[in-house]
C-alpha cells in the first residue's frame, strides 16, 4: 500500500489527502473512490452538506477514527494536476504567506470544470446585417465583434451585452449570428514555426539564436532581452517561441495589459499563421474552459495572457515570456499578492523551461540579478530598420512664461505646431487620468472627497462625474459644495487628460485630437479600434496616460511632449526613481520609430534632478548602478528585503490595538535581525469604508522571513471584523 501511494497511485479505500479551494487551510483526509485513483486527481468530495471540487495531494494523515472518513464521490474526467505544478502552488503559498486553498483557487478558476465533455450550442458573429438595428442589437453584434472569432453560449452571450436572450435569437433568424452545435472543448488550430518570420537584423539575429540554443539544451534558465524602444524585441522572442514549438514544447507569454492583446495577436498569425490561445478577463466563459482543458491536453501550443495564465495546467510548459517585464500590473495588489514576473521565474525552473523578461527598461531586481549573474542578458542597442532614436531635451518651466490654467509651455506648442504643420504627428503624456484631480470650493476650501475612502475624488468632465480611484464610486458633479452649500464657488484644481484636451483644442482649433484613457473606453475592442486609427494618421494630437507608453507603434508620430516629468519623482517610494524613469523612457520611445527621426521634450521644474539628467543623457547603465548603490546602501530590495503587513476593518482603534500588540511581541523578528516599523495609518487610511493601519518589516536579503512573519503573527488573536494582510516584496505603499 505505501508502495502504490509513493508512486501516485491510491486504491479503493486508502486514506487520501484531499485539498479544496475552500478556506479550511489544509488538505482533508477522505477514503479514495471505487476504481482508485491517482495524485493530483480532480475529484467531488462532501463537505458538510455540499459537494465541492478538490485534488488529491497525497497520502492521508489519520490519526482519528477511520469510520468518521468520507470518501471521494467521483475522479472527474480530466487530466491530473501534475506535480510541478502542484509544487509550484506549495513553494508559491510558502513564498507569498497565501494559503494553500487560495493558491487552488487560482488554478481551477474555470467554469464548469466538472461537467463531462459533450456538444455544445454556440453563437458566433455571421456575415448578414440585420434589417433593423437596435440599441440592444447593436450591443450583442458589438461583444461578439470583441472576441474575434471566439463562440458564446446563449445565456453567456446574452448575460455579456445586457439583453434578454430572445434579441440574440432575433438576430440568428435575420442572419446576423450564427448558431452551430459544436464538441465541446476542441483542441486550437495548430501553429507552424517553420513559416519564415521578418528577416532579422545582426544583432536579433544573434539574439534569437541564443534563445533557441538554450532552448535545445533543455533545463531551465532565465534571460533578460534589453533593447531600446523599437528594436525588434518581440520579434526576436517570438523566434524563441518558434523554436519551443518546433520542440513540441508549449509557450506562454505574458503582457501587462489587455490592450495591448490585439496588436499581439495580429504579429502572432502574421508569423506563425493563426491565433493562440488567450487568457485574460475579456475572454468568454466558454473559451476560458476550452483553453485551460487544451493546455492541459496538449492541445493548444502557445498562450497569451494576463498574469493569471500562470496557473494553466500546461502538459509541457517549455518557455515563459514576460514581456514589458519591469510593468507594475504583474504585481497583483488584492487577494494573493504576488509578483507575476518572479513567479514566472519559480515555475519555469520547476518545469525545465526557459524565460525570458523582456524589456527597454528593466526592473532594477532582474537588472540586479544579470549583474550577479543568475540572468543570461541579451542587448539589443539600435532600432529596428531604418529608424533612429528621438532627441531627448528638458523644457525647464521656471524659464516659461506660463500663462495661469494653461499647462503647455510655449516651447512645447510651438514644436507641437511645427509638427502637425508637416502633417506628422504630436502625443502629450500626462499620467492623470480624468478632468482635475482634486475639486475645491473657493468660499470654504473644502476638497470633495470620496464617501467611503481617504481619496479626493476626481473630476471626470467626459462623464459629467466624480469618480473615486480607489474604489470606483461614482457622484454626479455638484452644484453647490457639500460643506458650506455655496454655489457657483467650486472649482478644479490641476490637470488632468481631459483639461489638457481642452487646452489644446483652444490652441489648436484645426488640429484633430484622440484622448487615449483606460476610463474613456468601455471596451477593448473600441480602444483597439481608437489605436488603430491613430495609427492610420486619424489623429494630429494623440493625448494620452500611461496606456500610450505601452507597445504601441504610431508610424507618424514625430513628437512626444511629457507635460509634467515631475509628478513621478514626488512621495517616499523607494521605486519612484525607478518608474519615473521607465515611463520617460517609454513615452520618449513612442516618437521617431519609422523613418522619420522624433524627439521627446521632458517639462519639468528641476532639469538638475538624477533621473532628469539620466533620462536626457541616455546612459541607462550609469542610472541603474547609482540606483543600485543607493539600494545597497538603504538595505531595500532588491539588496534586502521587506514585507508590508496591512491590517484593515470597520473601527480604526481595534486596529491600533493590534498593531500595538505585535509591535510589542516582536521577538521573532528581532531573533532573525528584522526590523520593524508602525503601526501608522495608511497614507490612504481609508477605503471602501474599512480603516487601514501598516507596518513594514525590514530584513536582510537572507533572513528567513517567512518562518518568522509566521511566528510573529501567530501570536495576536484577530477580532472577525479585522484582516491582516502580508505582502512580501511590496511594490505599494498605499
Amino acid at each position: 500500500m505505501r508502495a502504490m501511494a509513493e508512486a501516485g497511485w491510491f486504491p479503493e479505500g486508502a486514506l487520501i489527502a484531499v485539498l479544496t479551494a475552500e478556506p479550511i487551510g489544509r488538505p482533508l483526509d477522505y477514503r479514495a473512490p471505487e476504481g482508485g485513483c491517482f495524485a493530483g486527481a480532480f475529484v467531488e468530495v462532501p463537505l458538510g452538506p455540499r459537494r465541492v471540487l478538490g485534488v488529491v495531494w497525497g497520502p492521508g494523515e489519520g490519526g482519528f477514527d477511520p469510520a468518521r472518513v468520507r470518501a471521494v464521490l467521483r475522479v472527474l474526467g480530466v487530466p491530473p494536476m501534475r506535480d510541478e505544478l502542484r509544487e509550484f502552488l506549495v513553494r508559491m503559498s510558502d513564498y507569498t504567506m497565501t494559503p494553500l486553498p487560495a493558491m487552488l483557487r487560482l488554478a481551477t478558476r474555470t467554469p464548469a470544470l466538472a461537467e463531462a465533455p459533450g456538444a455544445r450550442r454556440i453563437y458566433r458573429l455571421g456575415r448578414s446585417q440585420p434589417d433593423r438595428m437596435t440599441d440592444a442589437r447593436k450591443r450583442v453584434l458589438e461583444v461578439l465583434g470583441e472576441h474575434g472569432g471566439a463562440g458564446f453560449l446563449l445565456s453567456e452571450l446574452a448575460s455579456s451585452a445586457g439583453v434578454t436572450t430572445q434579441v440574440v435569437k432575433g438576430l440568428v433568424k435575420a442572419g446576423a449570428i450564427d448558431e452551430a452545435e459544436v464538441p465541446r472543448d476542441q483542441p486550437f488550430p495548430g501553429l507552424d514555426p517553420h513559416l519564415p518570420g521578418k528577416t532579422l537584423s545582426g544583432d536579433q539575429a544573434a539574439a534569437a539564436a541564443t534563445l533557441r540554443g538554450a532552448l535545445r539544451d533543455g533545463g531551465y534558465g532565465t534571460t533578460l532581452l534589453k533593447g531600446v524602444t523599437g528594436s525588434g524585441k518581440t520579434e526576436v522572442y517570438l523566434e524563441a517561441v518558434a523554436e519551443a514549438l518546433r520542440l513540441g514544447r508549449q509557450a506562454l507569454v505574458l503582457l501587462p495589459e489587455i490592450a495591448l492583446t490585439s496588436e499581439f495577436l495580429a504579429r502572432v498569425e502574421d508569423r506563425f499563421g493563426t491565433l493562440p490561445g488567450e487568457w485574460h478577463s475579456g475572454v468568454s466563459q466558454t473559451e476560458r474552459r476550452r483553453l485551460w482543458r487544451m493546455t492541459a491536453e496538449g492541445g493548444v501550443q502557445l498562450v497569451v495572457g494576463a498574469r493569471s495564465a500562470l496557473y494553466l495546467p500546461f502538459r509541457d510548459l517549455g518557455l515563459i515570456v514576460v514581456d514589458e517585464e519591469h510593468d507594475s500590473s504583474y504585481k497583483q495588489e488584492e487577494g494573493a499578492l504576488y509578483n507575476a514576473r518572479d513567479m514566472a521565474v519559480l515555475r519555469a525552473s520547476l518545469n525545465a523551461a526557459q524565460v525570458v523578461l523582456a524589456s527597454a527598461t528593466p526592473s532594477l531586481e532582474s537588472w540586479a540579478n544579470a549583474e550577479a549573474g543568475k540572468y543570461r542578458r541579451i542587448d539589443l542597442i539600435s532600432r529596428f530598420g531604418a529608424a533612429e532614436m528621438p532627441e531627448m531635451a528638458a523644457i525647464d518651466l521656471r524659464e516659461e512664461a506660463m500663462e495661469v490654467s494653461r499647462w503647455i509651455s510655449p516651447t512645447l506648442a510651438g514644436a507641437v505646431g511645427e509638427c502637425i504643420a508637416r502633417g506628422e504627428q504630436a502625443m502629450l503624456f500626462l499620467n492623470r487620468r480624468g478632468y482635475a484631480p482634486v475639486t475645491v470650493c473657493r468660499a470654504c476650501g473644502h476638497q470633495i472627497g470620496c464617501d467611503h475612502c481617504d481619496a479626493r475624488m476626481v473630476e471626470h468632465r467626459f462623464l459629467k462625474r466624480l469618480v473615486c480611484h480607489q474604489c470606483g464610486e461614482t457622484k454626479p458633479i455638484p452644484l453647490a459644495c457639500p460643506s458650506c452649500g455655496a454655489e457657483g464657488r467650486l472649482a478644479p484644481v490641476g490637470p488632468g487628460v481631459e483639461r489638457l484636451a481642452e487646452e489644446v483644442a483652444e490652441r489648436f482649433p484645426q488640429a484633430r485630437v484622440a484622448v487615449l484613457s483606460s476610463d474613456l473606453f468601455g471596451s477593448a475592442r473600441a480602444l483597439k479600434e481608437a489605436i488603430g486609427t491613430i495609427a492610420e494618421g486619424g489623429a494630429d494630437i494623440i493625448i494620452g496616460t500611461q496606456i500610450v507608453a505601452k507597445g504601441h507603434n504610431f508610424p507618424l508620430l514625430t513628437l512626444v511632449g511629457v507635460i509634467d516629468s515631475d509628478l513621478g519623482l514626488q512621495g517616499s517610494d523607494l521605486r519612484a526613481a525607478e518608474r519615473t524613469f521607465q515611463l520617460m523612457r517609454q513615452v520618449a520611445g513612442r516618437a521617431g520609430r519609422a523613418e522619420r527621426r522624433g524627439a521627446a521634450l521632458l517639462q519639468t521644474h528641476q532639469p538638475d534632478h538624477p533621473v532628469i539628467r539620466a533620462i536626457l543623457g541616455g546612459d541607462d547603465e550609469a542610472f541603474w548602478r547609482a540606483e543600485a548603490e543607493a539600494r545597497r546602501a538603504q538595505g531595500v530590495p532588491p539588496y534586502g528585503r521587506l514585507a508590508g503587513i496591512i491590517l484593515s476593518g470597520p473601527d480604526l482603534q481595534p486596529l491600533f490595538d493590534i498593531g500595538g500588540a505585535l509591535a510589542r511581541a516582536d521577538g521573532p523578528l528581532r531573533r532573525v535581525g528584522a526590523t520593524l516599523y508602525g503601526p501608522a495609518p495608511a497614507p490612504i487610511a481609508r477605503v471602501r469604508g474599512r480603516h487601514r493601519v501598516r507596518m513594514l518589516v525590514k530584513a536582510d536579503k537572507t533572513a528567513p522571513l517567512q518562518a518568522a512573519l509566521r511566528e510573529w503573527v501567530a501570536q495576536v488573536r484577530l477580532p472577525n471584523a479585522v484582516r491582516l494582510a502580508i505582502d512580501i516584496d511590496p511594490q505599494s505603499f498605499l
